[in-house]
């Protein structure tokens, strides 16, 4: 409970979360803080944040459920049929990727293992990466950028990425087909707050960044808006250009490709449950793939 309050940003917005009242919620912290003699966090007027001793137990209660998960997958070797819970995190716009088949791969893996529950999630890369680390994911699909040494990747699908503008910027309806990077360097540009083939290509490019978001949803967004150039995927820049909502701002250099990949956290054993799910994800992808 303490772990949702945290996750929830405060004890009225876990109330949803947990389907049970604030005052209840609050007494039940107030017993954890009375049992573990250490105040956990402040709340009121102000708002609610963690004391220092609030941070180091949520620490040490992410420490406590990754060890649990651990015994589970040790439990789950000794079953002939697979159980437990698998938690998968993906990058967003996967799901419109023609070439990404993720879909696929939980089909053919429900398939195997019907008793495994799925926790699937939409979250940026950095937080990605960051979770698997930790342990709070068990896999993550991420573009292929500046890996950790603590991590493992698979090649899954590649993503091409062009830069856009919307209708009502000053380059929607100009005639030329193509732009020089000195011409597009005069515009206010959006892009990915974080570590990520998206920024690399910004700042080897010497956009002038003028607006920060940190996934492709509100990119998509900003760029509609008219009053921004940024990097969309082609299948979702050709899904709003039917419309007329945006336009490609071609330029040569303006373009890249990332690598789709499953990542996992190196490690001598990943599990029966995520070996299975891996190689349905491999699978899937392979060339000879027909999902």
């Amino acid at each position: 409970m303490f772990r949702t309050v945290v996750a929830c940003g405060g004890f009225t917005a876990a109330e949803f979360e947990l389907n049970i009242g604030r005052s209840t919620i609050s007494k039940h912290i107030s017993d954890l803080e009375t049992r573990l003699n250490l105040k956990l966090c402040h709340r009121g007027p102000a708002g609610f944040s963690l004391t220092s001793d609030g941070e180091h137990v949520l620490s040490a209660a992410d420490e406590l459920f990754s060890s649990i998960d651990r015994f589970q997958e040790q439990l789950d070797e000794a079953h002939t049929d697979l159980t437990g819970k698998l938690k998968i995190a993906i990058s967003d716009q996967s799901s419109s990727n023609p070439r990404a088949f993720i879909a696929g791969a939980i089909r053919m893996f429900r398939d195997i293992a019907p008793g495994v529950t799925m926790d699937l999630s939409i979250e940026p890369p950095n937080v990605i990466e960051e979770g698997v680390i930790n342990g709070r994911f068990s896999l993550g699909i991420v573009p292929s950028h500046r890996q950790s040494p603590m991590l493992t990747s698979y090649e899954l699908y590649t993503e091409d990425m062009r830069l856009y503008c919307g209708k009502g910027h000053e380059l929607f309806d100009l005639a030329e087909e193509s732009f020089r990077l000195k011409e597009l360097r005069k515009h206010d540009y959006a892009g990915l707050s974080f570590n990520s083939p998206n920024m690399a290509v910004h700042q080897k490019l010497k956009l002038r960044k003028s607006a920060f978001v940190q996934n492709e949803e509100a990119l998509t967004l900003l760029i509609m808006s008219g009053r921004y150039l940024g990097f969309l995927p082609t299948h979702i820049g050709h899904l709003y250009k039917e419309g007329d909502w945006l336009r490609e701002v071609k330029c040569q250099e303006a373009r890249f490709t990332s690598q789709m990949t499953a990542t996992v956290k190196k490690s001598a054993s990943k599990g029966r449950r995520l070996n299975a799910f891996l190689e349905c994800l491999i699978s899937a992808h392979s060339k000879e793939s027909t999902l």
